[in-house]
C-alpha cells in the first residue's frame, strides 16, 4: 500500500475549506445568481479520492468514512436527513463475496482440458450468496445469450433448449447490425440485451448454473485490465431475504480472448466462425460437448452498506413533497490488486469523488439561497451505494424509496466530471426519452451549446449509471456527460483524452487526485445540471416519459 497522500493537519484543512462560501462560478438565470463554490468542489474531491479513505470500497472503512463525510457536509448545510429515523443514512443490505485467486476452471473434452488461471484467463464470482460453490457441467454456446421478442430474436431456441444446470457460453454486447438491418439491437448504440447484468439475469431465469462471457476489448468498450481490476477483489449483490426467490447463477463469469480460442479449439470450433453464425437470427445453441469444472471457494461478508440521502424542503406548498434528485454514487472498488507501481488504492478520483463533490456544490448552492428563491420543489441529494457493483444502491432505492416514486420529479446523475476544460456542447443520456428533452435544450439554448449525441453509443452508457434504476420503475432521469468540443483545443482533442483515460485509468489505481485539474469544465458541467434541476423544479407540470419510450408503463403518474 502506498503512503497515505494526504496527512490528519491537511485532512482538518481539506474539511475546513470546503466550509468556506467563496463564490467560484455564477450563472444567471432570470434575475436569479445561483453561485457554485470551486474550492468547496476542490476540497471535497481532494479528501474523497485521498489514500486516507483506502478507495472507497463498498463495505469497507474508507467506505463508511466516505458516507460519513457526505453526510456531515449536507447537516452543516442545514440539510434535512432522509435516512433511517431522521438521519442520512439508508442502509442497504448487501452480501459480499471476495473469490479465491487460486481457483482454477477447468474445461476438459475429447480433445483434452485446459486449466485456467484466475485473473490472467478468466475472473469469476459467485451469486450464491454462500462461501464454497462447486460447479460441474456441461457447456452449452448460446451466441449472444438474448431472448428479444420485439426483435424476433431468440438465443435460446433448438433442440439445446434445457439449460438448467448448464453453464453456458456466450459473446458480450448485442448482435451486429446489418445493412438490410441498420437499426438492430439499437444500431451501433448498446441496448440493455447487451449489457453483462441482462445476460446474467437472463441466464439465471433459465436454470443456468453458470455463465462464461467471452471478452474483447472492443465488444466491451474497455480492456481486460478494466474486467480483472472490477471482478478480483470484493463483489456484492442486493442480500436475499427468505422466501426470496430470486434466480441466481452458481458461477457468474468472463474470460480473455485467448481463453475463449482455446475453449472452442477444445469443441473443435473456431471462434470466429462461431461469432459469425451467432450473428443471425437462424443460429442454434451449440452443445460444446465440453465440461467446465470449478470450486469456487469465497470469503462472505454481510454489510449494510449506506446510501446517503438529504432533502432541501421547496418553497411552495403545494409542490414541495415533490421531488428532484440528484444522484452520484460515493464509492469505488477500495484496495485491490497491485498495479505495475505497487499501487494498491483504487481512488476513483474522476470515478467519482468528482460527481459527489459536484452534488454537494448543487446542495451548497441551493441551501444557501434565500428561502423565497430556493425550488418549488424540494431537492433530494441522494449518493447511492456500490454502483461499482452493478448500480446495487440506485436498485434498493427504487425498491425503497425514502419518498414516494410517484412524487418523484426526475433524476439528474453525476458520474466523473469533466476535469478537461470549458465545453462547447454536452451529452444528457437518456433525456430524449422524456419531456426532460425540452428542458434540456432550453438550458442549452440559455448557454449558447450544442446538445451532442452519445459518441460512444456502443458502451451502453445510459445503462451503467445510477439514473437507470429511476427509468427503469417510471422516473424521467438522464446523466450529464460533457462534450468532447474543448475550447481551446483541437478537434478531437476530447475523444483522445477520454479513450487515453478509458485504457489507462478507469477502474485502476492510477485514477487519482490531480491538483493542476482545470475545474471550469467541471463547475460548467454542475452548473448545467442546477440549471436543469431548477427548471424541473419550478415546472407546474412533472415531467413523463414519451408514449413510445419502453420506460413510459412503468409510469405511476
Amino acid at each position: 500500500m502506498k503512503r497515505l497522500a494526504l496527512s490528519f493537519h491537511s485532512v482538518i484543512v481539506a474539511t475546513v475549506i470546503s466550509a468556506l462560501a467563496v463564490s467560484g462560478y455564477a450563472q444567471s438565470r432570470g434575475q436569479m445568481k445561483i453561485a457554485l463554490n470551486e474550492d468547496s468542489m476542490r476540497a471535497h474531491t481532494r479528501y474523497l479520492a485521498s489514500d486516507l479513505l483506502e478507495g472507497r470500497g463498498t463495505g469497507a472503512r474508507g467506505g463508511e468514512l466516505a458516507a460519513s463525510y457526505i453526510a456531515a457536509q449536507m447537516e452543516a448545510l442545514g440539510l434535512k436527513g432522509a435516512g433511517a429515523n431522521g438521519s442520512f443514512f439508508q442502509p442497504v443490505s448487501l452480501v459480499g463475496v471476495k473469490a479465491d485467486p487460486n481457483t482454477k476452471l477447468v474445461v476438459s473434452g475429447r480433445n483434452g482440458k485446459e486449466t485456467f488461471k484466475f485473473a490472467d484467463d478468466y475472473v469469476a464470482f459467485t451469486g450464491a450468496q454462500t462461501e464454497d460453490v462447486d460447479v460441474d457441467s456441461d457447456l452449452v454456446f448460446v451466441g449472444y445469450g438474448i431472448s428479444a421478442p420485439e426483435q424476433k430474436w431468440n438465443d435460446y431456441k433448438g433442440e439445446a433448449a434445457d439449460y438448467r444446470g448448464k453453464i453456458l457460453v456466450m459473446l458480450v454486447n448485442d448482435p451486429p447490425a446489418t445493412a438490410a438491418e441498420p437499426n438492430l439491437f439499437g444500431g451501433r448504440a448498446l441496448t440493455y440485451y447487451g449489457r453483462w447484468t441482462y445476460k446474467f439475469e437472463e441466464a439465471a431465469r433459465r436454470g443456468a448454473a453458470g455463465v462464461i462471457l467471452l471478452h474483447t476489448d472492443e465488444s466491451a468498450g474497455y480492456p481486460w485490465s478494466v474486467v480483472r481490476t472490477s471482478n478480483g477483489s470484493w463483489r456484492f449483490d442486493i442480500a436475499r431475504t427468505a422466501g426470496d426467490a430470486t434466480p441466481f447463477l452458481n458461477m457468474r463469469s468472463w474470460v480473455t480472448n485467448d481463453t475463449a480460442q482455446k475453449i472452442m479449439k477444445l469443441a473443435g470450433y473456431d471462434l470466429g466462425d462461431m461469432r459469425t453464425k451467432a450473428a443471425s437470427r437462424d443460429f442454434q445453441p451449440v452443445k460444446l460437448n465440453l465440461k467446465g469444472k470449478i470450486n469456487l471457494k469465497s470469503e462472505l461478508k454481510r454489510v449494510a452498506a449506506p446510501n446517503v440521502v438529504g432533502i432541501l424542503p421547496g418553497r411552495d406548498p403545494k409542490l414541495r413533497d415533490e421531488y428532484v434528485v440528484y444522484s452520484a454514487h460515493w464509492d469505488h472498488f477500495g484496495i485491490g490488486a497491485p498495479d505495475k507501481t505497487g499501487d494498491t488504492i483504487y481512488n476513483g478520483a474522476v470515478d467519482n469523488a468528482t460527481g459527489c463533490a459536484a452534488i454537494l456544490a448543487i446542495a451548497e448552492a441551493l441551501a444557501k439561497l434565500p428561502p423565497a428563491q430556493r425550488p418549488r420543489r424540494s431537492s433530494l441529494f441522494l449518493f447511492p451505494t456500490a454502483e461499482e457493483q452493478g448500480l446495487l444502491g440506485a436498485e434498493w432505492y427504487s425498491r425503497h424509496p425514502v419518498v414516494p416514486v410517484e412524487k418523484t420529479a426526475a433524476d439528474v446523475n453525476l458520474d466523473s466530471m469533466n476535469m478537461l476544460g470549458v465545453a462547447r456542447d454536452f451529452t444528457p443520456l437518456g433525456a430524449e426519452r422524456s419531456s426532460l428533452e425540452a428542458v434540456v435544450q432550453a438550458v442549452a439554448r440559455e448557454r449558447g451549446l450544442r446538445i451532442s449525441p452519445d459518441s460512444r453509443p456502443e458502451q451502453g452508457s445510459f445503462y451503467r449509471s445510477d439514473h437507470f434504476p429511476f427509468a427503469k420503475v417510471g422516473v424521467p432521469s438522464i446523466s450529464l456527460k460533457a462534450g468532447d468540443d474543448l475550447v481551446g483545443h483541437p478537434k478531437g482533442w476530447g475523444e483522445q483524452q477520454f479513450n487515453a483515460y478509458n485504457t489507462q485509468h478507469y477502474h485502476q489505481p492510477s485514477d487519482e487526485f490531480d491538483p493542476n485539474w482545470n475545474y471550469q469544465g467541471m463547475i460548467q458541467e454542475t452548473e448545467i445540471a442546477l440549471a436543469i434541476g431548477m427548471r424541473i423544479a419550478n415546472d407546474p407540470a412533472m415531467p413523463r416519459f414519451k408514449p413510445t419510450d419502453e420506460f413510459a408503463k412503468n409510469s405511476k403518474r
